[in-house]
């Protein structure tokens, strides 16, 4: 049977180490192929990458019309923005999780969603789309992630926990649980910082960093503006 192929949207750092977890998962047994990097900076087009090439979106689509798209940027809003293009151009998501992440039967995963090795989930578990999942992460039980949510590595949340759309939770953070009745809720285009203990609710759009967790003033420079993902050399302009 002929492996399925693979077109990696990103062909930065992360790129590469979603290029190495396709490899982790023929390993485990899935039939799979990287046959291209996507990149929207020219400068890297027509470039290799681990010899593997790097196109446009456009000419990836011509060249590899099988293919299924995996976004490799951490930003939640640039992955975003990166699946609607690649959408936009006629290609599908492919979904990839590491044979090395233990998970019960009760669990749901949506396209497009990556959950690197070391990760622990453990019963009623619900993945939206284009999730991103870092190594080295636990999930309690009844925990929900909206589209396009990021765990940096090393995140732990405990049980009945919901992060909301392109909720951005960086290393090392970690929640006190929720209940039945009252889940623990991170709101959309919430952003925790590194190491940081979520004890409550965090409305839609705001920043909290530290023991507890706080809010900050993201108008703010200086250290504040190292709680937010890095950006990639990929555009999407």
């Amino acid at each position: 049977m002929a492996a399925e192929q693979i077109a990696v949207y990103g062909a930065g750092d992360f790129g590469q180490e979603i290029a190495w977890l396709v490899e982790e998962c023929r390993n485990g047994g899935s039939s799979y192929e990287v046959v291209c990097f996507i990149d929207d900076d020219t400068a890297k087009q027509g470039t290799r990458v681990s010899d593997v090439p790097v196109m446009a979106l456009a000419e990836a689509r011509r060249s590899f019309p099988e293919a299924r798209v995996v976004c490799a940027v951490g930003d939640p809003r640039i992955r975003e923005s990166m699946a609607t293009m690649a959408a936009a151009a006629g290609f599908g998501f492919a979904t990839l999780v590491h044979p090395r992440v233990e998970r019960s039967r009760a669990f749901e995963i949506g396209e497009g969603t990556v959950i690197l090795p070391g990760t622990t989930m453990t019963t009623h578990i619900v993945l939206g789309r284009h999730v991103l999942i870092n190594p080295g992460c636990t999930l309690g039980h009844d925990v929900v992630l909206g589209d396009f949510a990021t765990l940096s590595p090393g995140v732990h949340l405990s049980g009945r926990v919901h992060l909301g759309r392109r909720v951005f939770v960086g290393t090392g953070a970690s929640t006190v649980h929720g209940t039945k009745g009252a889940p623990l809720v991170i709101g959309d285009d919430a952003v925790v910082g590194a190491g940081a203990c979520v004890t409550k609710s965090v409305p839609t759009g705001e920043t909290v960093v530290g023991v507890p967790a706080r809010p900050v003033d993201t108008r703010s420079r200086g250290p504040m503006a190292e709680i937010r993902p890095s950006r990639t050399s990929v555009k999407v302009s």
